[in-house]
């Protein structure tokens, strides 16, 4: 048997353990730190669940974290962390168990204290990101049976986002970024077209999931091939589709700080139209 032992005691069903294959683990179960101190030796059967923290600052930030939470929430967290885990059927980029463990914490907190919550990139999340947004609605219920505290669609929205960025291993601020800038393009479109567009309709689907798509080629520097005689057309019958395509561009390159090649106006405007003509 692997000999495991307490490097930390966080609270009774929490400690931080040194263990022999992966230096340092995180280990939860009810009584696990409870009349335990530093070096005593604990069996892994006494876990009910175990996690690896491999970033040091990463371990660092969960310490400083944890003996804050109250110990129902954070067990309800690691949960639904789980949950996460088994939905996705892969490994999860370990800065979850610290960004959705906080802001899960001061979530619950702010709605126990009546306060609301807005999302203004609800219905670009929800589009975007349908599997994640699945997961997160699983995660919200599962928070609501077990605490009895509700959190809205916008709460969802949110915690979609750290799903997202686990999954896909990108940094959390990198994928809010992108859902403000995809936010700002629709209402630029709304704005400029003078149209409220249906977020339940096929064509903003189509839309938002293109705009994501040209997003990802301009990061990766990826060139569309630009169909000549399609885009003189496109000038010369639809120039304000074609105009404002060009707006969105612009808009692109300023948020993202890289070049966007010529062609996404040829297919953005096609969208463009659909949108104008259900106007």
């Amino acid at each position: 048997m692997e000999s495991i032992r307490v490097k930390k005691v966080l609270n009774n069903n929490v400690l931080i353990a040194e263990h022999p294959s992966y230096k340092e683990a995180v280990m939860i179960g009810k009584g696990i730190g409870f009349n335990r101190k530093k070096g005593d030796a604990i069996p892994s059967r006494a876990a009910e669940k175990m996690f690896v923290l491999r970033s040091e600052a990463e371990q660092e930030n969960y310490k400083k974290l944890l003996p804050f939470i109250d110990e129902q929430i954070l067990s309800v967290i690691i949960e639904a962390i789980e949950l996460i885990k088994e939905r996705a059927e892969g490994e999860l980029n370990e800065h979850i168990h610290v960004g959705l463990t906080d802001h899960l914490t001061v979530t619950i907190n702010r709605i126990k204290d009546g306060v609301h919550i807005s999302n203004p990139f609800l219905a670009e999340t929800k589009t975007l990101y349908p599997f994640e947004f699945g997961i997160a609605k699983e995660v919200t219920e599962l928070i609501g049976a077990k605490t009895g505290v509700q959190l809205p669609d916008s709460e969802t929205g949110f915690i979609t986002l750290h799903i997202h960025s686990a999954i896909t291993n990108k940094n959390l601020s990198e994928v809010n970024q992108h859902s403000q800038l995809m936010t700002s393009l629709v209402e630029v479109i709304e704005e400029q077209l003078e149209v409220s567009i249906d977020k339940e309709s096929i064509d903003y689907i189509r839309l938002i999931r293109h705009l994501r798509f040209a997003i990802e080629r301009v990061i990766l520097g990826e060139k569309v091939e630009e169909p000549e005689k399609i885009t003189s057309l496109l000038q010369l019958e639809y120039p304000i589709c074609y105009n404002l395509a060009w707006k969105l561009i612009k808009i692109m390159q300023n948020v993202l700080k890289k070049p966007v090649f010529e062609a996404e106006a040829v297919y953005l405007t096609m969208h463009l139209l659909r949108i104008q003509r259900n106007k």
